[in-house]
């Protein structure tokens, strides 16, 4: 996606999210999150961004962010002012030098990284409270493509995953876009909306819901997903 419709998305998720602080309840528990309650993961959005924004500014990784306010609006505003901080921070030229965990080392990465991280934790924090707000197909998409480009290569780089053997094709039901993972030719291919692509490989959905339908060796396909391919 164009850098531009990065920072429009990001400014939109990161406004969908405040909105779950100002209503929902902060002690409610996030499912899918170890023991987080909102008001957990409120600070840790709130201090990411500000991280994300000091690596892209300053291009270091060590920057220590601040607790998040207890009292609700405070925290409402601590985090509408991270916000602000890391969309100053991430208005400008995707190629400019930054600190990343992974190539490229660009502010580009970035303007994904923080669109992709705010939109799987706004369907957290939805989730938490009860609501749900429809994904953007194309920005679903993005992120499914950043957890293979990025997210699943920087785990195996690291140790923590083995490189698949086999390839699995996944593709998007509702916008055609597809995806190809591991070596050679597809033993398998699973389709479903974007939305739960990106929800089954972040560990959100379970891949035998009745949106997701399968084609070729579903054994052999199974077995890639249950590889580590996220955090």
């Amino acid at each position: 996606m164009e850098p531009k419709s990065l920072l429009l998305h990001l400014r939109r998720e990161l406004t969908y999210f405040q909105k779950t602080l100002v209503d929902g309840e902060l002690s409610a528990p996030v499912e899918h999150c170890g023991d987080w309650t909102l008001h957990d993961l409120a600070e840790h959005m709130g201090g990411s961004n500000l991280w994300a924004a000091i690596a892209a500014t300053e291009g270091r990784g060590d920057f220590k962010p601040p607790a998040a306010p207890r009292e609700r609006s405070a925290l409402v505003e601590w985090f509408e002012a991270s916000s602000a901080t890391l969309l100053k921070a991430l208005d400008t030229a995707p190629d400019t030098a930054a600190w990343t965990f992974y190539p490229p080392h660009t502010v580009g990465f970035w303007q994904r990284r923080r669109c992709m991280e705010t939109l799987v934790h706004r369907w957290d924090a939805e989730h938490a409270v009860g609501t749900h707000r429809p994904m953007d197909v194309e920005l679903a998409g993005e992120g499914v493509a950043e957890v293979f480009d990025t997210m699943a290569p920087l785990l195996v780089s690291r140790g923590r995953a083995l490189a698949p053997e086999s390839a699995l094709r996944l593709e998007a039901t509702d916008s055609g876009a597809s995806w190809t993972y591991g070596p050679g030719s597809p033993v398998a291919t699973l389709a479903a909306p974007a939305e739960h692509l990106l929800l089954l490989l972040w560990n959100r959905m379970p891949v035998d819901g009745e949106t997701f339908a399968w084609e070729g060796d579903q054994r052999a396909g199974r077995r890639i997903l249950e590889r580590t391919l996220t955090p």
